[in-house]
């Protein structure tokens, strides 16, 4: 049996053996850390003068394309503005407070409801909201609600103060506290939006004369025809109309406003209609319908948008800022639109409240065209596609001939998840031997999930500023790094391919995906761009370890001047 003594010095021993071993572990972590990369930092040193702007036509809703929210085509803007050429259309916006950093406190001080946009004068969006935001700021003097803008081009503080990411960005104060727009970019959905926020959120109307006005002067309206405009049913149609910023909601006891609105006056109460300027321009809540909140609000949300919304900059927002997230998008030529877009309509009518039907004119080249690449439609033949929204994003295609039923059941497919997901992809290249391989959606699988190689993909704009301002860099990492067999460097189009596993927040993004560990999500870079440290970055992230040598010095080529000097001194010693 060993001692006491012999079993205290194989535990000593034992702890001096491991010190050690840490020890030369963290020297051999130093010496990594120590790496001699200075001939990677004259690769920077050689690309650090390629810098290429933004171009505005592409990045007006940020001026950052590396942040640029591509996902979103909502965001299009087809002017194809130039900053330098632009010159600002006429608008009478007379009403329309200019803020500048000397008077914004001042302003949203001084009065209890402030509406503010910030705006760039290039921005396509801001053009088409300018006349919108002047005719609402005209509205609604008269209520002592004040809308301004701020040109945050030229108050980059203010902007930098409230997080202005993109263009426009428009907020509404109230007693100085702020919080974003989120209605429709009209003069009429700002100003029910506006008169929700303060007002009572329902309004009564008692004569003919006041039903006339809104009849003729609204393009949508909701009114309850009631026993009574105080009590339990004009609470509950209240409440729902705080849930409808963009629809302006009445009620009335009186029979002949009920009749100018086409409810029978003898009809029993409580009575609602919806009204539009759209197609069916008249929705009638159920006669059995429970007359509460959430009833009425279904209701309303399922008819207050037009049976196809034709594609626009200026109704975007209602498209994609809706609660109903589904759309089924019909492309067609101008020539085909009148025949299909009829037979769209009649498919839409199966699916009101679940589906939002989009009709894109593809020959128009300033909406419809931009919008039909974002998705990948070639060709001029008719064309429906479902696209489950912004925050998802993926697109299914509907096979074959566009008829009523065909897109009936493609819809119900569709709402019930049995569709396979459509990905854009470039044509997979004839030759990829170059340095930085090029990835395409359906060479995606082999290239970069290749379970075999470290992988660094770079997704891409062509037109995106950052883009072209990391290419040499991107490059010269990839000609340093081209003999390590395990490692590929590649790069992606991010606007004309698409894969599940390429998840882009913005232009470029740099993803890694590790060897042997392909189903995980990749590894997002966020590293300097500068060769050295997305160098020091693969090092760290490769499953495969693999170390750079430090390439041989290869002597310069003397100057004229300096073989004189040597020959010189040689003739000198011959002499001595």
């Amino acid at each position: 049996m060993p001692s006491r003594r012999h079993v205290v010095v194989v535990s000593l021993t034992t702890l001096l053996l491991f010190s050690l071993f840490a020890l030369s572990s963290c020297k051999a972590v130093e010496n990594d850390d120590d790496e001699d990369l200075s001939f990677l930092e004259e690769a920077d040193d050689s690309s650090s003068s390629h810098y290429h702007y933004p171009d505005p036509a592409h990045s007006d809703d940020d001026d950052d394309s590396y942040d640029d929210n591509f996902g979103d085509f909502s965001s299009y803007d087809g002017s194809g503005a130039n900053q330098e050429a632009y010159k600002q259309p006429d608008v009478d916006d007379k009403d329309v407070v200019v803020l500048k950093e000397r008077n914004f406190s001042d302003v949203v001080e001084n009065n209890r409801f402030v509406m503010v946009e910030f705006y760039a004068p290039w921005c396509g969006h801001c053009q088409a909201l300018a006349p919108e935001y002047a005719a609402a700021a005209t509205e609604l003097k008269s209520e002592n609600v004040v809308l301004a803008k701020v040109d945050a081009t030229e108050e980059n503080e203010l902007a930098h103060e409230y997080d202005v990411q993109g263009f426009p960005t428009v907020y509404f104060f109230v007693d100085g506290v702020h919080k974003p727009y989120t209605g429709q970019r009209t003069k009429d959905a700002i100003v029910t939006w506006i008169r929700k926020k303060i007002g009572p959120g329902i309004y009564n109307i008692t004569t003919l004369d006041d039903a006339e006005r809104i009849l003729t002067s609204e393009s949508k309206v909701v009114l309850g025809f009631l026993d009574s405009l105080v009590g339990s049913e004009s609470e509950e149609l209240a409440a729902a109309s705080r849930l409808e910023d963009d629809v302006n909601f009445y009620q009335t006891a009186n029979p002949d406003v009920a009749k100018l609105f086409h409810i029978d006056p003898n009809v029993k109460r409580p009575a609602l209609v919806l009204l539009k300027k759209e197609e069916e321009k008249l929705n009638h809540f159920a006669a059995d319908g429970e007359f509460v909140k959430s009833k009425i609000s279904d209701f309303v949300l399922a008819n207050k948008l037009p049976l196809v919304t034709t594609f626009t900059r200026e109704n975007a927002p209602s498209i994609f800022e809706s609660s109903i997230k589904k759309q089924l998008l019909l492309f067609a030529t101008s020539n085909d639109s009148e025949k299909f877009v009829s037979v769209f309509q009649e498919a839409a009518k199966f699916f009101k409240g679940k589906l939002i039907f989009v009709h894109v004119e593809m020959d128009n080249e300033d909406v419809g065209r931009p919008v039909a690449d974002y998705f990948g439609i070639t060709g001029n033949a008719p064309q429906v596609i479902g696209y489950t929204g912004n925050d998802d994003g993926k697109k299914f295609v509907l096979d074959g001939e566009v008829t009523r039923d065909k897109i009936k059941a493609f819809g119900e497919d569709f709402l019930e998840d049995k569709l396979k997901p459509f990905y854009k992809s470039d044509p997979v290249p004839d030759n990829n031997d170059g340095d930085v391989k090029i990835v395409v959606g359906d060479n995606f699988d082999e290239i970069v999930l290749d379970e075999s190689k470290d992988v660094l993909l770079e997704i891409y704009a062509p037109w995106c500023g950052h883009c072209q301002a990391l290419e040499p860099t991107y490059n010269k990492l990839a000609k340093q790094l081209r003999g390590i067999e395990s490692l590929v460097i590649a790069k992606m189009d991010g606007t004309t391919n698409e894969h599940p596993r390429a998840k882009a927040d913005g232009f470029p993004t740099l993803l890694f995906f590790p060897a042997g560990n392909k189903t995980s999500d990749p590894v997002t870079v966020d590293a300097d761009r500068t060769v050295v440290a997305l160098y020091k970055f693969l090092r760290k992230h490769a499953s495969i370890p693999f170390k750079l040598e430090k390439p041989a010095s290869t002597p310069k080529p003397e100057s004229p001047d300096a073989k004189k000097s040597q020959s010189s001194s040689s003739d000198v010693k011959d002499e001595l």
